[in-house]
């Protein structure tokens, strides 16, 4: 029993979100496939104990989960028998002809359900929190509690999310494909921000007590590599990933032992993950190779960069400030100006990126972002303007909201007036 729950477990966090991607295309409804997949995965646990682990275990799932909503069809079919039948009943696919159906999408024979399925959770009627919920319930895997967990929202407040956002689904008729011509761009460019959304939310938590939480972190680059496969002429995907990667190679230096933030300038670089590293500079080549530069690969590049220094002193800051610079001419926001301005600070003096800050804040559309309050008391206090930099510490514990970098916030404040 051990062994086929063992067994089962894996074949779930491997492939729940290929198997459920493909009973949401036979059934029409992301109900009927979570209980039809939920009911296949319990039979499996009773089955295998006793006849073995099929040599095709995700095939055996997709098949008798397939058969369970048949079954159900037939039945409402019954009761409605004067109705048309169900418009997402199909004949019954026997197990031989499942488990071919099954290689053939790994063998990208076949157009891969998944991506009709990100590209459904990710429709421009859905809001971004209910896009982020269910992308993550059916593709990533997570189940409700998990995810209310990790976004510190209540379990019924996120359950109420994903209904909304499955009747949104069905009453709106969203067609569960990949868009054609223009959309597609349109509708990629959501996939990757909901993915990159899920990575930040895990790698830098807006609230609670954890900076990092792994969890999502991993699911993200999961989600990530799977749309490189899905779409491997998009350099976009590449530069998403690698940006992942690159980042997620710090995580483990991002906190000391005794659980305080510690900034990239004083991480232990030699314990930065090596494989997660190349592996994020293979994909960023693959995206340069494909010649359709974009924010996140400039973004990649920049993380390469810090990457590729043995030690802080020894980080292009030029090389930094001229990507950021790229940035902010095809991507401009405030948030990137704000990094520019950091990265000529690096480069160029403090006094210059100080100057770049001010000009920033006189617009008055960072007043309420804590990093940039915490990024100009950290210039006011190198150039050694001391009082002026516990002011602007005092306004970035204000408005921080994750009790890691309020307790940093905290003892950089100590530290000025010891």
């Amino acid at each position: 029993m051990d062994e086929a729950r063992t067994t089962a477990e894996a074949i779930f966090r491997r492939e729940s979100g290929r198997i459920i991607a493909t009973l949401i295309r036979i059934s029409g409804s992301f109900d009927r496939a979570e209980e039809a997949m939920q009911e296949a995965f319990a039979s499996a646990l009773t089955t295998w104990p006793e006849k073995g682990v099929p040599d095709n275990p995700g095939a055996w799932i997709t098949a008798v989960a397939h058969r369970k909503i048949v079954d159900q069809a037939r039945r409402e079919r019954t009761r409605r028998e004067k109705q048309e039948p169900l418009q997402y009943e199909i004949p019954t696919v026997q197990r031989p002809e499942a488990e071919t159906m099954f290689e053939d999408q790994e063998n990208n024979m076949y157009p891969d359900d998944r991506l009709r399925l990100i590209f459904t959770c990710c429709h421009p009627a859905l809001n971004p929190e209910a896009q982020i919920a269910l992308t993550l319930r059916t593709l990533g895997g997570l189940q409700t509690p998990e995810i209310a967990r990790a976004f510190l929202i209540p379990e019924p407040t996120l359950a109420q999310r994903l209904v909304r956002a499955k009747r949104k689904i069905a009453e709106a008729r969203i067609p569960y494909e990949v868009p054609n011509g223009q959309a597609i761009s349109e509708r990629l460019r959501a996939v990757q921000s909901v993915i990159y959304l899920i990575f930040n939310e895990g790698y830098a938590a807006t609230s609670g007590d954890a900076l990092v939480r792994r969890e999502l972190c991993s699911e993200a680059i999961r989600l990530g590599r799977m749309l490189c496969q899905l779409m491997p002429r998009e350099p976009e995907n590449f530069g998403l990933l690698a940006l992942m990667l690159l980042h997620d190679s710090r995580r483990n230096t991002r906190m000391d032992p005794m659980g305080r933030l510690v900034i990239l300038e004083e991480q232990d670089r030699a314990s930065w993950d090596r494989e997660e590293i190349h592996e994020g500079q293979e994909a960023l080549e693959r995206a340069m190779e494909l010649r359709r530069p974009g924010s996140y690969q400039l973004q990649a590049a920049i993380a390469a960069l810090h990457a590729e220094a043995a030690t802080s002193k020894e980080t292009d800051w030029r090389q930094i400030t001229a990507l950021y610079r790229e940035l902010l001419r095809i991507e401009p926001s405030p948030v990137v100006a704000l990094n520019h301005a950091v990265a000529v600070a690096m480069s160029d003096g403090y006094a210059s990126g100080l100057k770049r800050i001010e000009q920033l804040g006189a617009s008055g559309e960072l007043q309420d972002y804590h990093l940039f309050h915490a990024a100009r008391a950290d210039l006011l206090r190198r150039l050694g303007r001391n009082t002026e930099a516990e002011n602007a510490y005092n306004r970035a514990l204000e408005l921080a909201t994750n009790k890691v970098e309020q307790d940093f916030l905290k003892s950089r404040l100590q530290q000025l007036r010891d």
